[in-house]
C-alpha cells in the first residue's frame, strides 16, 4: 500500500484496524507477556481477587452471588491484562466499530435463523414448565447459566475461525507468523461475538415487551406459585419476566452462535464481507515489510 509515509505510519494504520500483532516489536512484547511465569502469577492474582470479591459478596447479599462474582471478577482480571498488556484493545474495538457499521450482515442470518427459533423459543417462553423454572432460580444461579452459555459459544468459535482462516486463499499465500495469524482469527471471532451479542440483546428486549404485553399476572402467578415482584416500579416489569427473557436470551445467543458457524449461506456471506479487509491486511503487511527493509529492527 503506497500510501504508507513510512513505517510509523503503517504501524498506526495496523493498529487501526485492529492487528496490532503484524507490528514485530508488539508480538515481541506479546510473546514476553505470554510467559508462563507471569500468566501463573496473572492466574493468581485473578483467583486471589475473585474469591475476595466472591467472599465479600456472599457474606453481604446471597451466598448464591458469591460464585458468580468470584467467576466475573477473574475473568474481568484476564480481560484487563489482554486488553492492556496483551495489546489485545485494538483488535476488540475495530471488531465492535466493523460490526456496528456493516449491522446488514445480520440480516441474512437473521432472516434463516430467526424464524424457527422465534418459533421455538416463543413455545418455551409461554411453557409453565419454563416459568416455573425460572422462578426458583436466584440471580446468581442464573448469571452463572448465561455465563456457561457464553463460554459454550466462544468455544464453538474458537474451534471454527482458525479452520475458516486456513481455508483462505488470500491467508494461504502469505508466510503468516503465529502471532499474526491470531490476530486475524480474534478479528474475526471478535466480529463474530459481537454480531452474537446483539442478536442476543434484540431478543431480549422482544421477550420483555412480549411479556409485557401478553403474560397475565393471575397466569404467571399459577405457573410460578408465587406474587410477581415489579421492578423498578414498572407493573408489567417482573423479577419473573425478566429471568425468563435472560434465559432464553442467552440460550439464542447460543443457538445463533451454532448457526453462524454450521450456516454454509451464511458463512459466505460472512467471510465474502471480511475478505477486503483480510486483502487489505495483507497487502499492508507486504507494503510494511517492504518499509522495514530500509531500515532495523526485527522483523
Amino acid at each position: 500500500m503506497s500510501e504508507f509515509a513510512d513505517r510509523a505510519d503503517a504501524e498506526r494504520w495496523f493498529g487501526r484496524h485492529g492487528l496490532p500483532y503484524f507490528v514485530p516489536e508488539t508480538r515481541h512484547a506479546v510473546h514476553a507477556a505470554l510467559r508462563p511465569a507471569r500468566l501463573v502469577l496473572v492466574a493468581l492474582g485473578a483467583a486471589v481477587l475473585g474469591a475476595a470479591v466472591g467472599g465479600a459478596v456472599a457474606l453481604a447479599s446471597r451466598v448464591s452471588w458469591g460464585v458468580p462474582s468470584a467467576l466475573t471478577t477473574a475473568g474481568a482480571v484476564a480481560a484487563l491484562y489482554a486488553l492492556t498488556t496483551l495489546r489485545a484493545g485494538p483488535i476488540a474495538w475495530w471488531g465492535i466499530r466493523h460490526t456496528l457499521g456493516s449491522l446488514g450482515l445480520l440480516v441474512p442470518l437473521a432472516t434463516r435463523a430467526l424464524p424457527l427459533l422465534l418459533l421455538f423459543v416463543t413455545f418455551l417462553f409461554i411453557n409453565a414448565e419454563v416459568w416455573e423454572l425460572a422462578a426458583r432460580l436466584e440471580g446468581g444461579v442464573l448469571w452463572v447459566v448465561v455465563l456457561l452459555f457464553a463460554a459454550i459459544a466462544g468455544g464453538f468459535l474458537l474451534g471454527r475461525m482458525p479452520e475458516e482462516l486456513a481455508a483462505s486463499p488470500e491467508a494461504a499465500e502469505h508466510r503468516l507468523t503465529p502471532f499474526e495469524k491470531a490476530n486475524l482469527v480474534l478479528v474475526l471471532l471478535v466480529a463474530q461475538a459481537v454480531q452474537v451479542v446483539l442478536l442476543a440483546l434484540a431478543l431480549l428486549g422482544f421477550f420483555l415487551l412480549f411479556g409485557a404485553l401478553v403474560m397475565d399476572p393471575e397466569l404467571v402467578r399459577s405457573w410460578t406459585g408465587s406474587e410477581p415482584v415489579s421492578l423498578f416500579g414498572i407493573g408489567a416489569l417482573t423479577r419473573d419476566l425478566v429471568q425468563v427473557s435472560v434465559f432464553l436470551a442467552a440460550f439464542s445467543g447460543l443457538h445463533f452462535t451454532v448457526t453462524a458457524v454450521t450456516d454454509d449461506l451464511y458463512r459466505r456471506e460472512f467471510f465474502t464481507a471480511v475478505t477486503d479487509e483480510l486483502t487489505r491486511a495483507l497487502r499492508a503487511r507486504t507494503a510494511y515489510l517492504a518499509l522495514r527493509l530500509g531500515g532495523s529492527g526485527p522483523r
